[in-house]
Formats: structure tokens, sequence, C-alpha cells
């Protein structure tokens, strides 16, 4: 109550990245502090063997975790595993730093509880990641690797960016996740196109299939994706024998927002997410993993706020849950109060 009545209203007078920026480096600054990181672990973190998943091959602590984009540059995830998240996926990482798209591109939309982003992978690339994940501790959450490609490299030369990305991080993530569905750089999105998923999903399953121990490669996928081309998401998965997918992305639609329509005309384009995106998250959770019975895990994303939010996700057949815009509106307890309506799910 205290973050919703109190912490949320300041925090929301400023522009939405400058909070973003001054809420991580306080984090950090926050969790340096003797005795601090242990203090928040008491009050968010749930601990529960009930709670732990095994899914493509890795073993969770908890179901909950943050989605790309929160934590761009690697700097955050041990400041959120002490918020009680189960995973946390880093990036977009894209292999040389961007400075990505004009600012202003991140838009709130408290009226439908959502926002709007045209980021266009802003990150220090690579290296920086790498150095910065190269010190995590031994701990029990997992990482993932949001993988992009340069906004400067042609399509042509995706595969390229996505190969080096994999070779780059294999030794400091946990698993990856190819992100070609992402709206806010310019003809990424061709990528989707089975052809040229095929050939990024085929060239790092073959690296992959190399390895004395490979890592979960997954796919992250567009809500506007029509029921077509969701079959050939589940034929590429079977094709290539990735790990799974992350449904879903954010998404180009504006329709039945509450906003304002000046509002939105001014903010123009960019990806929706938060609570507009819930029910076309649902479906496409629902979808996939009815159609393909089941055949391979799936991370749900997509305007979960509440507990009975990430349940419904669940339900529908997601195997683990993200969290972004949700985290932003509902706080740093929202992990905790899924978590523990997970177990009381688990009880009945």
């Amino acid at each position: 109550m205290l973050y919703k009545t109190f912490i949320r209203p300041l925090l929301f007078r400023f522009d939405p990245e400058n909070v973003h920026h001054f809420v991580s480096s306080s984090l950090q600054i926050i969790f340096r502090i003797p005795g601090m990181a242990a203090l928040a672990r008491s009050l968010t973190e749930v601990k529960d063997a009930r709670l732990e998943r095994e899914v493509f091959g890795l073993k969770f602590k908890n179901p909950v975790g943050v989605a790309a984009g929160f934590d761009k540059d690697a700097r955050l995830f041990g400041a959120l595993e002490n918020l009680g998240f189960g995973f946390v996926e880093v990036g977009t990482i894209t292999p040389k730093g961007q400075p990505g798209n004009e600012k202003p591109r991140l838009f709130r939309l408290p009226a439908d509880g959502g926002l709007i982003n045209r980021m266009g992978f802003n990150n220090d690339g690579l290296e920086a990641a790498v150095s910065r994940l190269r010190k995590r501790r031994d701990s029990g959450v997992i990482i993932g690797g949001n993988l992009g490609k340069n906004t400067l490299t042609p399509n042509t030369g995706a595969v390229d960016d996505y190969v080096r990305l994999y070779e780059g991080l294999f030794n400091v993530v946990d698993y990856f996740v190819v992100n070609v569905s992402c709206p806010n750089i310019s003809d990424l999105r061709e990528l989707q196109d089975k052809k040229a998923l095929r050939e990024i999903l085929g060239s790092l399953q073959a690296l992959n299939r190399k390895k004395p121990h490979p890592k979960p490669v997954l796919l992250k996928v567009s809500p506007d994706l029509n029921e077509l081309q969701l079959d050939e998401v589940i034929q590429l998965v079977s094709e290539t024998g990735i790990a799974g997918v992350v449904a879903v992305n954010t998404t180009i639609s504006r329709e039945q927002l509450k906003s304002q329509e000046e509002r939105i005309r001014n903010v123009g384009k960019g990806g929706l997410s938060g609570k507009p995106l819930q029910n076309r998250a649902l479906e496409v959770v629902r979808y996939l993993s009815e159609k393909s019975g089941k055949a391979f895990p799936i991370i749900g994303v997509g305007g979960i706020f509440t507990a009975e939010d990430a349940l419904q996700m669940l339900e529908a057949g997601a195997d683990l849950v993200q969290v972004y815009t949700g985290f932003i509106y509902e706080g740093p307890f929202i992990a905790k109060r899924i978590n523990k309506a997970v177990l009381k799910e688990t009880g009945k």
C-alpha cells in the first residue's frame, strides 16, 4: 500500500526513463549497505520447495521472473534477486553498444495501466554485459540473455550478430532468448519470417549441439502474429529443436485504450505493454500450449499485475511467468504476492 499510495504517485511525476535510472542506481547503492540485501530478502522472498520448477533442464527456485528490458545492461540482476524473483532476463543485448532511439522514448498510460516504449535496444553492448555477468555470485537466481541485432546491421547479416552474442554470453548466462519481435527496431520484425527465423535458430542450435553442455535457446514471439504465423512458430520449434518460447513481446496495437486519443497520437510509435496486453498474451500462450499439445515450455509475459493474473497465465499453459510493467505499477512486493498465491494453489 505504501508504494501505490505514496511512492508511485511521486515517481510518476517525473520522466519515466529518468525514474528508471534513478531507481536502478538507488537499488544498487542500497544493496551495497551491509545487511540491506538480507533485510530485503527477508521481506520479499518466499522460500518453499513447492515453488521450485524444473523447466528446459534448469532448476528455478520460483516461477516469477523479470522480463527483458528492465535490466538492459546486466546491472540489476543481483538487486532483483533480493526482491524475491527466481530469474532475470537481461538485455536486450546487442554485439556493439548503441544509444537507441531519440528521447523521449518511454511513456506511461496510467489510465490503462500501460507503457509505450520505443527504446531501440539501447545498451552498452556485449563486452560490457559479459564483464558484469562474470561477477555474478553463486546463487539460486537464473539469468537469461535476451539477444538482438544491432540497428545498423542489415537483416542479411543478422545471423552473425546472434551467433556472436550466443558465443560471447555462453559462459555467463543460463539460457538465451532470440528477440526478433520488438517493434522498435527498423526491419527487425521481418526476421519473424519463417525462412529467416529458421536460419537464425538453426545456426544457434548447430553451435549449441557442439557444446559439451548445451544451453536452452528460446524464441520471443510477438502478440501481433496471427494463427497461421503461430502455427509456423510451433513448427519451427519442432524443426530446430529449440527449448521453448517466451510469449509475448510488446504490441503495436492501440485498440480499446482508455487514455485520451490525443495523448496516444502525441506519444506516437512504440510497443505497448501492461494491462492492455493481458488478454492477447493469454490467448497466445493458450493457443501455443494447446495447439502444440504442450510440446515445449512457455514463459508467459504480458499484463501480469496481480497474483490472479499470474495464476491465469500459468493455467493458460505457461510454465513460468515474467513481469515488467506490472512491476513498475505494483511495486517491489509483486514477486512475493505471486509466489504466495502459487503456493496457495499448490496446497489445494
